[in-house]
This record gives C-alpha cells, structure tokens and sequence, in this order.
C-alpha cells in the first residue's frame, strides 16, 4: 500500500482548466496505468497541461519524482515549445521525464527517417530543408512517374504528409505540371492541382526553421502497417491497420471512394507473425540506433513506438521499411503494455526519488 515515501508520478496529458480542476485517475484515457501504478505501491497524479498554465504544472511537477508526458506535436493549435522549455527544467530539477525533449529531437521527429536511411529498415530517403529545395529536388524526382511520400518534420495523425505523383511520367516537371496529391489526415481525398499550387500548401511546414522528408512510396502500403511498442529496449505489444490514407481510389471511381483506415488491432508481445521484426528490432536494428544516435538504453523513452511498412520482398521473405518512429504522444497501446510501463516508470522514480533524498 502507497505512504509518504513511495514514489510520486504525475501523468501529463492535455486539457483545459476545466479537465484540470476535475482530473481524477479514472476519468482520462491513462486510467489502466493509474491503477497498474497503484498496484506497485506508487502514487500517481493527473497533470493536465495546457500554455496558458503552464507555470501551474511546473510547480506541480517539481513536486513529483516523474513525469509520463503524452502531448502531441501540435496539440490544440500549439506547438510544444513551452511545454519542452518546461520539462526541461523539470528534469534539471531531478525529476524523471519521458520523454525528455532532447531524446524526442533525437529519434521522435521525421528526420529520423533521413538520418536511418542507410541502415536495413531505410529507404530513399531525402531531407528537404526549403521550399526552393523542394520545389527544384521535387520536380526532378516526380520526373520519373513513381509516386513519393513527403512529411512535415514534426506533426502526428496524417498532418503535413502527402502523396504525390505527376500525372504524366516521364516527362520533365515544371511549376504548371498537374500532380495528384493526396493528405493523409483521415477523410482527406485525393486532388489534383498544379507543382506551384501543391507548393503553396507546403509552405506552412518550413515556417521557423521547419523541414520535410521525401520518401519513396511503399507499394505495398495496403497490407497495413506493423507498430510495435517497446518499452525502453523491449517490445511490449504490437499494433496492426491497414493504412490506406494514403492509397488510391480504384480506377475510374472518384477520389472520395478511396479506401480509409481500417481499424487498428492490438496483439501481446508474442504475436507469432511478428517475431521476427521483434527480433530484428531489438537485436539489430535498436542497438544501431542507439549507437548512432548515442543514447543508451535507460535514457530510451518509458513508451515509445517504430512503425513499419512491408517493403519489396527478397529470398528471405518481407523486408521492412521504417514509416516513423513516435515518442510524443504514444497512445492507445497494447493492454500488454500497461504494467511493463507501470514497472519501469517506477524504477525511475524510486531512484529519482532515492537521489533527491540523499542529495
């Protein structure tokens, strides 16, 4: 049963004054993890965050030993940098945060994508950081008629990642030339419009310093896409959709009769057909990562996800492609995934905790 001494964790999710002045463990999506905390003798809190009191969960944060952080890129209109400035004098202060801003610009944004590209889960992969570099990069790669993939560097349910594709391949690209374009935010249709006018919807995700990857198009998108879940090193679960924001309508029906998202379906760590991008990911593919982005496996988000996509298969089978990695705002999850949360975030905050004591 939780005293005073056990470990303290706030659970920060968005909300306005409202939400936060009503907040209890079991009216918000986290509940599972509140009573999974409950359960390891923690006592966890709600810490609804919004700008506009941000210095109110400051001061209710340096009272915590961690802070479990799901806040989207853009949430509500806002960015994170508020938020981010804060966490990080949370964490000066000794308290656990995951995820820390410096690992989420790390490996949590698109760039990822770019920086991997060489590794076996990577695929042609540019990163574009102008407009003018887009719209010169761009029109040479559409040149060729294949369909490419570009993504804002920071957002999250589809926001700022289009398809692409000239209507006419192989013919030399210009400003006027018709593409077919397509956002991959849910109800989105396909549109067809000049390179000049798609341009000018892009030039929102380059404002302050922004950047954007192009992809090559995975064909075989429509088989849906694999999320597996770690925590910190481990997979704790899998998510599995058929993706098809991104997918066209059948020949000859109109853009709206495009197929939409199917459902996305939740599997324990032990799901057979998956073992072996399990293995793969913990025991390849993690490892260089963390040797190339230098960061050691405690210091790995609590909950994070990598995505992927089948790319072309080879004598071995499936190969597949790294889609994107999130670290943000990592939820819904696999059930099978609440109490190894639940364990590891409290590791980090009995030793928090431990070292402000003695300190």
């Amino acid at each position: 049963m939780a005293s005073d001494t056990s470990p303290r964790i706030a659970i920060v999710y968005p909300g306005d004054r409202d939400t936060r002045r009503t907040a209890t463990a079991d009216n918000n999506r986290f509940s599972p993890l509140f009573h999974a905390l409950v359960a390891l003798n923690a006592r966890p809190e709600p810490a609804v965050y919004h700008p506009d009191f941000a210095d109110d969960v400051y001061q209710q944060l340096l009272q915590v030993d961690a802070a479990l952080v799901w806040v989207n890129p853009i949430q509500d209109g806002h960015d994170r940098s508020v938020l981010d400035a804060m966490l990080r004098r949370v964490a000066d202060s000794d308290v656990f945060v995951s995820t820390h801003p410096d690992i989420i610009m790390k490996m949590g944004t698109k760039e990822i994508l770019f920086t991997t590209r060489h590794m076996a889960w990577g695929t042609d992969t540019h990163l574009v950081r102008s407009l003018a570099e887009m719209r010169q990069q761009l029109s040479e790669r559409l040149a060729g008629g294949e369909a490419r993939v570009l993504k804002q560097n920071r957002g999250h349910s589809g926001l700022g990642v289009w398809k692409v594709q000239a209507i006419t391949g192989g013919e030399p690209v210009t400003g006027a030339t018709l593409i077919r374009a397509r956002h991959a935010e849910r109800g989105s249709v396909e549109q067809i419009l000049s390179l000049d006018d798609f341009l000018r919807l892009c030039e929102p995700y380059f404002a302050g310093g922004g950047s954007m990857i192009d992809q090559a198009y995975q064909n075989r998108l429509p088989e849906g896409m694999i999320r597996c879940y770690l925590v910190h090193d481990q997979v704790a679960g899998f998510g599995h959709q058929a993706v098809n924001a991104l997918y066209p309508a059948p020949e000859g029906a109109p853009p709206e009769e495009a197929p939409q998202p199917g459902p996305r379906l939740y599997y324990p760590p032990d799901r057979p057909d998956f073992q072996t991008l399990r293995h793969r990911l913990e025991q390849d593919w993690l490892p260089e990562l963390q040797t190339l982005l230098d960061i050691p496996t405690e210091a790995l988000p609590v909950l994070w996800d990598a995505d992927f996509l089948l790319g072309p298969k080879d004598a071995d089978g499936d190969t597949y492609v790294l889609c994107e990695i999130n670290v943000s705002s990592v939820a819904p999850y696999p059930d099978s995934a609440t109490p190894v949360i639940a364990e590891a975030v409290v590791k980090h905050a009995t030793a928090a905790r431990a070292r402000r004591s003695s300190g």
